[in-house]
C-alpha cells in the first residue's frame, strides 16, 4: 500500500517527484511496543525486554525487505538502483548490500538483492504515533508509558486527567491486584533511567534504515553534563539521532506527572502581576529625527527604545539597551 502510495502522491515540485520515484522510500513503524511488553511480563529497557524488542523488530526488518524484492519482481527495483547496463546495474546493487545496514541483514536477502533488486530504497522508521496511538488507547511509538496516570494539556489548556487502559485491563484480571502496586513490568517513561532509554533506542536502530523518533526522558535537576554523557551513549550505540528532555526544563508541557505542575487554571490575581517599568515619551526620539533604519534586524536601531543596537543574543535579535527581544531565530 505504501509502495502504490508513492505514485498516487501528486508532487508539486519537479525535484520533488524525481526524488520521490526514484528512491520509492517508505516507512513501516509501530506503536505498542510498551504494550507488548508488558504482555510478555517483560520489563521495558531490561535485558529480557531488550531481547524481545530486538527478535520483534528483526522480524519486522527482514520480513520487509523481502517482501519490497518480491515487489521489485513485479515491478521493477526503485530507479536509483537501476543502471544504463547490467553491468552497471549489478554494480550498483553490489554497492547497496555492502553498506552498513545490509551487512547486517540475512545473506539470501543480499543475494536476492543483487539477482532481483529491491522496490523501496528504505522501508523502515519509528514515528512518534502521538495523537493515534493515544486514540486508540495504546503505547505511542517505541515509546514507555510516561505514566500509567498523568495529565495531559490540550489547547483549550486543560488538565485532563488520562490512565492507562492497560492497567485498568490487568486489574480486572487480577481482582486482588492494587493499582498502586503494579508489577515490575509496568515500567513508566519517568521511573526509567535514562541509559536504559538509549539503549532501547540503539537495539531498535540496528534493525531501523531510517531514523527513530525516540524522547529520553531525564528527572529534574539533571545536569548539562549528565546530558552529554546520553547524548554519546546514543551515538557509541549507533542511533541516527536523539532526543534528551530534562523534566520542568519549560515553562509548560504537554504531559505532567501532577495537575498543578503547570498553573495554566490559575484565576488571574492582579494583585500578584508585577509592574512594569513605564517607559516615558520623552526619551524617545521623533522618527523623524533621526536618519537610521528603525527595525529588529542585527545592525537595526531598536524600534522600542530607539537607544540600542539590535544583535544577537542567544539565539534572539534583541537590543542591547532595553533588552527587547524582537526576532527569535530558535
Amino acid at each position: 500500500m505504501q509502495d502504490n502510495v508513492i505514485d498516487a502522491t501528486p508532487y508539486f515540485l519537479e525535484e520533488n517527484e524525481k526524488q520521490a520515484l526514484g528512491e520509492r522510500r517508505v516507512g513501516l513503524g509501530v506503536m505498542g511496543l510498551a504494550d507488548l511488553l508488558i504482555y510478555c511480563e517483560k520489563e521495558y529497557g531490561s535485558a529480557e525486554g531488550n531481547e524481545v524488542v530486538d527478535q520483534v523488530f528483526e522480524t519486522i526488518a527482514t520480513t520487509a525487505y523481502r517482501e519490497s524484492i518480491e515487489l521489485a519482481k513485479e515491478k521493477g527495483s526503485f530507479p536509483f538502483l537501476i543502471g544504463e547496463t547490467d553491468e552497471e546495474t549489478k554494480a550498483l546493487r553490489e554497492a547497496f548490500i555492502q553498506t552498513g545496514f545490509m551487512k547486517k541483514m540475512p545473506e539470501d536477502i543480499r543475494e536476492d538483492i543483487v539477482k532481483y533488486g529491491i522496490r523501496n530504497s528504505h522501508l523502515l522508521t519509528v514515528a512518534p504515533t502521538g495523537s493515534t496511538g493515544t486514540m486508540v488507547g495504546v503505547s505511542t511509538g517505541l515509546e514507555p508509558y510516561f505514566s500509567f496516570v498523568y495529565y495531559r494539556s490540550g489547547r483549550l489548556g486543560k488538565f485532563i486527567e488520562v490512565k492507562a487502559d492497560i492497567v485498568e485491563e490487568y486489574l480486572q484480571r487480577n481482582p486482588d491486584a492494587s493499582e498502586d502496586e503494579l508489577p515490575s513490568w509496568f515500567v513508566s517513561a519517568m521511573s526509567l533511567a535514562p541509559e536504559a532509554h538509549a539503549d532501547v533506542q540503539c537495539i531498535i536502530q540496528r534493525w531501523i534504515d531510517s531514523s527513530i523518533s525516540k524522547t529520553v526522558n531525564a528527572p529534574r535537576g539533571y545536569t548539562v553534563e549528565q546530558v552529554e554523557s546520553v547524548y554519546e551513549r546514543l551515538y557509541k550505540g549507533g542511533a541516527k539521532g536523539g532526543t534528551v528532555y530534562v523534566d520542568g526544563s519549560r515553562d509548560s508541557q504537554v504531559l505532567t506527572l501532577k495537575a498543578e505542575e503547570n498553573h495554566m487554571d490559575d484565576a488571574y490575581d492582579e494583585e500578584e502581576v508585577e509592574e512594569r517599568p513605564v517607559m516615558l515619551v520623552e526619551t524617545i526620539q521623533e522618527i523623524r529625527s533621526t536618519n537610521v533604519t528603525i527595525g529588529s534586524e542585527i545592525g537595526n536601531t531598536c524600534p522600542v527604545c530607539r537607544g540600542g543596537i539590535v544583535q544577537e543574543i542567544g539565539g534572539c535579535n534583541t537590543c542591547t539597551n532595553c533588552n527587547a527581544q524582537l526576532k527569535c531565530g530558535l
